[in-house]
């Protein structure tokens, strides 16, 4: 697992080659999973920052769909980090099935079947879990309640089928996270109260 400043150090680099506000997306998510995971008995707060630091690493290759969870992926194999590579994969996918992405499928097919047999055969960690809802709750500039980055989504990318399933596996990271944490997760996070009751449109 990369130490903190090394984290720090990929997600620079990966910002200067793709500016964006990925960059900020990811600090805001890194610190939400610090913030729940030192709450909680069993989790490591700095492992849960650098996870959250490097789940959209991906970005660093340009303005993509689903392929920047492969880039993601690839680029922490390289760099022999498995357990980051695999944060890269699950992170969009509260439910395991390829088919729940919400955005462009712009990766190959061969890819898209590595990635139904990968989560098919992967067990869910609390960290998985926790940049999965982080990820659901963290706006560049703090965290937001679930229900607004939902519909914010929703509003840019429609309403699949899965829509409703999706929302609900979301639902229940919180609520999994809440009694982890013996209290509501959103009294935990900066900037709830302000980024909710700001206009979507």
């Amino acid at each position: 697992m990369l130490k903190v400043l090394e984290a720090q150090k990929e997600l620079e680099k990966g910002a200067c080659l793709c500016p964006g506000l990925w960059e900020q997306h990811s600090k805001s998510v890194a610190h939400n999973a610090m913030l729940i995971a030192e709450q909680t008995k069993t989790m490591d707060k700095e492992q849960a920052y650098v996870m959250g630091l490097m789940h959209d690493i991906g970005r660093r290759e340009g303005i993509k769909g689903i392929q920047h969870i492969f880039d993601g992926y690839n680029y922490m194999m390289r760099i022999g980090q498995e357990e980051l590579a695999h944060i890269c994969l699950t992170h969009s996918f509260p439910i395991k099935d390829a088919n729940t992405y919400i955005g462009k499928y712009d990766c190959t097919a061969e890819q898209k079947k590595f990635l139904e047999n990968f989560l098919s055969n992967k067990v869910y960690s609390d960290y998985d879990r926790l940049i999965q809802l982080c990820d659901a709750i963290s706006l560049p500039n703090g965290a937001c309640i679930m229900e607004k980055r939902l519909i914010d989504v929703a509003l840019r990318h429609g309403l699949p089928d899965f829509t409703i399933d999706k929302w609900k596996a979301f639902m229940m990271l919180k609520k999994h996270f809440d009694e982890l944490c013996t209290c509501n997760i959103y009294t935990l996070l900066p900037n709830v109260l302000e980024n909710s009751s700001v206009n979507l449109i």
